[in-house]
């Protein structure tokens, strides 16, 4: 019996950092499968994938990742704590032995701290101190309870994946890897072979784009890819989303997801005036909401995500693409996944009130930004030699 390890992924685009995780992940639990549960065009902060899911599955495929599943999008673009949840329940859901993430501090006993945190009172997911971001007040909680100071994300992220991960019938085994070279928020690209992908998208923005720094940070898959292109990025969608709030009234956007305090009627009012997306978000800002959490609403709205198609949203499996081991290994599991198992999209599938249908009408939006099919017709890839 193949035995699978579990990683929580984006690839927003894959680089050097990710396979070093790749490859630490099947190094530390001896794994026969690594399993990739990826987020697929829209991300979790907010914005499109600079490019697509199938893409950024082929660029895993060569690189290690034996088995890609598709984290939908109602899943993908949550806070950290949902988006952690709906990660490892994937994850288990998909037979996994254990889970494997970056974190900025690997000595932490993240099996243990699941246990307390599984176990505390769930206060803090109804802050009401609206003088500080949600984020600030939860970091205070850990804090408070546990004596835990988070000073970067990829910890608060670890954390959600030990709580999620405990609250499971079967929890898996947690395995943290030491992050290597830059951190998460770097924003820069400096010398040697690992950075961070905000950095490489940033560095992919700039006009000409700065190509020598972003070779020296991805693989060669990864840099021929991001060379044909088409890239993806927020000042492409804004005009999408700009229609969208001058021509919905106050019913429609009320009935967007997270759309609350009144923050409909602070979109109608800045959106005339912001001719860029980060003069937009600027114009929204509070002290209330971080950046990511109104870069989230922007693409709730853009995409026209209801709380109730969130709410109805049920489970599933949507498989992007897999190695022979990774075939192998959903041929031994198939039997016992207890969700179900997809690996091409029809149209009852794909229709409004099919089991895939937000993320079919999502996919199309992305398929309308860069002229390439991400529904119909595809197939789950197979790792192409690198040339």
């Amino acid at each position: 019996m193949l035995q699978a390890t579990g990683m929580i992924v984006e690839y927003n685009p894959f680089h050097n950092g990710h396979a070093y995780h790749v490859q630490q992940a099947r190094q530390l639990t001896q794994a026969d499968v690594v399993v990739a549960v990826m987020s697929g065009n829209f991300v979790q902060r907010g914005a499109p994938a600079v490019l697509d899911k199938w893409q950024r599955t082929a660029q895993a495929l060569v690189n290690g990742v034996d088995l890609v599943v598709e984290l939908p999008t109602t899943q993908a673009v949550q806070p950290a704590d949902r988006f952690a949840s709906a990660g490892i329940q994937m994850l288990s859901a998909l037979g996994c032995q254990a889970v494997v993430f970056g974190t900025e501090d690997a000595q932490l006993d993240y099996q243990q701290i699941g246990v307390q945190l599984a176990q505390l009172p769930e206060h803090h997911q109804d802050f009401k101190d609206y003088r500080q971001t949600y984020a600030t007040q939860l970091n205070q909680f850990y804090q408070q309870q546990l004596g835990l100071s988070l000073d970067y994300p990829n910890q608060l992220l670890g954390l959600s994946y030990a709580q999620a991960n405990a609250e499971l019938s079967r929890p898996m085994t947690l395995v943290p890897v030491q992050r290597q070279g830059a951190q998460y928020h770097d924003t820069q690209l400096t010398k040697g072979l690992i950075g961070s992908a905000t950095a490489i998208r940033q560095a992919l923005q700039q006009v000409p784009p700065q190509w020598h720094q972003v070779q020296q940070v991805v693989p060669k898959v990864t840099f021929q890819t991001l060379q044909q292109g088409p890239l993806v990025n927020w000042a492409r969608l804004f005009p999408f989303l700009k229609y969208r709030i001058l021509q919905a009234d106050l019913g429609d956007l009320q009935a967007i997801y997270q759309m609350n305090e009144g923050l409909e009627y602070r979109m109608k009012q800045q959106i005339q005036a912001a001719v860029t997306f980060e003069a937009f978000l600027k114009a929204l800002k509070t002290k209330r909401y971080t950046y990511s959490r109104l870069q989230r609403l922007c693409l709730y709205t853009v995409l026209n995500l209801k709380t109730t198609a969130i709410q109805a949203q049920q489970p599933y499996l949507h498989v992007l693409g897999f190695t022979p081991a990774g075939q192998h290994y959903l041929h031994q599991i198939k039997q016992q996944v207890p969700w179900p198992l997809i690996t091409k999209i029809d149209r009852k599938l794909g229709q409004e009130s099919g089991l895939m249908g937000t993320d079919v009408r999502t996919d199309l939006v992305y398929q309308n930004l860069t002229g390439e099919n991400q529904v119909y017709g595809r197939y789950p890839l197979r790792p192409v030699k690198e040339i």
